[in-house]
């Protein structure tokens, strides 16, 4: 089966057990993971408009250790493919999650996240500038020996020059793409519907 779920979007699988057979799937991409626990964004942070749906949950999850000790079984127990997307505020935290990721049986490839903010550039993304994205992709790859796929950001003015960093510094896919930019404003309030 080629279709694989997008992260973010399908929790740690488990959350969907009761809709669909989990084998049936290409691949299951769980939710970003990153080196500690986070929080995520507070509340309002998932809103409908009337074309579609806005959301700000702000990469919520269990950190790396949870994930492996308290989700990786569990999805051992079927028959389909693992593809964690990893996430991180700095390079040290996407390679510390890289390499212990890498030292777990049962996942078929890395994804990362690189639409992140990186704290260390004054909150710019690692998506957004070439020799960020760049630099990520190869300390990454040097942790670690399984597929790794980038996860694009499309707020950028050209994707492709994003993309062709990534790919010479060792991605060996592009997920196309991450969370477009939205906002829908409360006419009543003269606020923001999302809380951040």
């Amino acid at each position: 089966n080629p279709v694989m779920v997008a992260s973010g979007t399908f929790g740690y699988g488990s959350e969907y057990v009761d809709f669909i057979d989990l084998n049936q799937l290409g691949a299951i991409v769980v939710k970003g993971v990153t080196s500690e626990s986070w929080p995520g964004n507070p509340m309002q942070r998932i809103i409908e408009t009337p074309s579609g749906m806005l959301n700000a949950i702000g990469l919520q999850n269990v950190g790396v250790d949870s994930f492996i000790a308290n989700k990786l079984p569990y999805l051992r127990d079927f028959d389909v493919p693992v593809i964690v997307n990893i996430c991180g505020e700095k390079l040290e935290e996407y390679l510390e999650v890289a390499e212990k990721l890498d030292a777990e049986e049962d996942i078929a490839a890395l994804e990362l996240n690189i639409s992140c903010p990186n704290l260390d550039c004054g909150g710019m993304s690692f998506g957004v500038d070439p020799v960020l994205a760049s630099q990520l992709v190869k300390c990454v790859r040097k942790k670690t020996a399984l597929p790794l796929l980038v996860k694009l950001s499309p707020n950028v003015t050209d994707i492709t020059v994003i993309a062709r960093a990534i790919e010479d510094a060792g991605a060996d896919g592009l997920s196309v793409i991450n969370t477009l930019l939205g906002m829908a404003i409360d006419v009543k309030t003269r606020r923001p519907k999302l809380a951040n």
